[in-house]
């Protein structure tokens, strides 16, 4: 590396990748590090035992009563292996293992293995507790509760409708359409029906312009979310983390549902929102490296972060290790190919009466495209299964950035997020997202 340089570390996968950009010409927007607690397990004990609001966890229960503990499915870096023990703890000697189910909130995602299930939560739990990954198109496995917010039809797991107690456990960060991850999100989406999943993503809300990063009021995604929620998805104790870029406990939250959620996307913002002076010619992301970029679906959110700073009609360049495709489960390939630019498929997505799976993401996908050429950097997907998705391949960022830059002229200059949607920059002029 020359003096005229600078070295970059991309997360890309498990190992990284590491590129060298013109100094002179590179600014790197990166969340604000913090180191993580000292004893992560007593951090959770004290989230759970002195809420942010609400009783402690314990208060809420009683002998014979069953508990459902909601999860993050296996594409989020949820530290289940020390979140879950934590709750188990605290129903010890009031609450039998026999009546706890453990519930994956897979959304619209395809359900966890057994192997997997066992690397987020640990043997000891797999094998004590009943694990159950929820399916969003199993009419047996939902409940219908009529509708809420504004027209949701509202289907959900049955499991934890009936349970007697409800918690959640998930993490909170900045997200690219619903404001911000953990919370309300574990119930609805998370246990939600296809039914419920498809409206609460239709091309109406995820095309307004409050359902975008760091806003959930007035954010029409998040405020059916929290209605449908309220109405009847019940959440008796809540436990949300923030995490550092290590992916380790740096803040842990508990207690009443709202309350608690309100103070961790505040922790959230501060470690993860980044003012940058303008827009950038070319800006170089990630998907936060695995695993969050096991595939291109996932990695919408990478590129949806660059947008925030991209110029129209810039470069964007995304790299993702995508080990796990498209993912060829569900629709979203498809809906990729269906038309020849993004432009028609903004078009044909407003034009339907009808929201089909996966269309959210093509959407978001879409309205990124029509702002900038987007290119990928992957290790799974060929150059010509990219094209059919309308995105450029390159197998050398480096390469591609300079060219970029060159075409662009002598003053144009390039951002990196080398972690990607852990970091939301926002034109400092403007304070758009901040102001929400």
């Amino acid at each position: 590396m020359s003096s005229s340089s600078v070295r970059v570390r991309l997360a890309y996968g498990e190992d990284g990748m590491e590129v060298d950009l013109p100094r002179d010409r590179t600014t790197v927007v990166e969340p604000t590090f913090a180191r993580a607690a000292e004893d992560e397990r007593a951090m959770l004990r004290r989230a759970l035992r002195e809420p942010v609001a609400g009783p402690p966890l314990r208060e809420l229960v009683s002998p014979g009563q069953s508990v459902a503990i909601a999860i993050c499915d296996g594409t989020r870096p949820q530290p289940r292996h020390l979140m879950v023990p934590a709750v188990l703890e605290e129903l010890d000697g009031v609450v039998d293992l026999d009546d706890v189910v453990i519930l994956v909130a897979t959304g619209t995602h395809r359900g966890n293995t057994d192997a997997e299930l066992r690397a987020m939560l640990g043997d000891d739990v797999a094998d004590a507790v009943r694990v159950v990954n929820h399916d969003a198109r199993d009419g047996s496995s939902l409940v219908s509760l009529g509708r809420h917010g504004d027209g949701v039809p509202v289907l959900l797991n049955r499991l934890w409708v009936e349970a007697d107690v409800r918690v959640t456990t998930g993490f909170v960060e900045p997200h690219f359409f619903a404001g911000f991850s953990g919370g309300p999100k574990l119930a609805v989406p998370g246990l939600a029906g296809l039914e419920t999943v498809l409206t609460l993503h239709d091309a109406r809300r995820i095309g307004h312009p409050g359902a975008t990063w760091a806003v959930c009021e007035g954010n029409p995604v998040h405020d059916d979310i929290r209605a449908v929620v309220a109405a009847v998805g019940r959440v008796d104790f809540a436990l949300d983390v923030v995490l550092n870029r290590e992916q380790r406990v740096v803040e842990a939250f508990g207690g009443s549902l709202f309350e608690m959620h309100a103070a961790a996307r505040e922790a959230a913002r501060r470690l993860a929102m980044r003012p940058v002076p303008c827009r950038f010619d070319v800006v170089v992301t990630t998907n936060a490296g695995f695993p969050l970029d096991q595939n291109l679906y996932q990695a919408v959110k990478g590129m949806s972060a660059g947008a925030t700073v991209a110029k129209p009609g810039g470069t964007i360049v995304c790299a993702a290790e995508c080990r796990d495709g498209f993912p060829d489960h569900g629709s979203y390939r498809e809906v990729l190919a269906s038309e020849p630019s993004p432009e028609a498929l903004l078009a044909a997505i407003s034009a339907r009466e009808q929201t089909v799976p996966d269309q959210w993401q093509v959407q978001i996908q879409a309205k990124v495209q029509t702002q900038a050429r987007v290119v990928m950097r992957t290790s799974y997907l060929s150059e010509a299964a990219l094209a059919a998705a309308h995105l450029g391949h390159t197998d050398d960022v480096e390469h591609t950035v300079l060219a970029a830059l060159h075409a662009a002229g002598p003053d144009a200059r390039v951002c990196v997020l080398p972690e990607g949607p852990q970091t939301i920059p926002y034109v400092a002029a403007s304070d758009q997202l901040l102001a929400r």
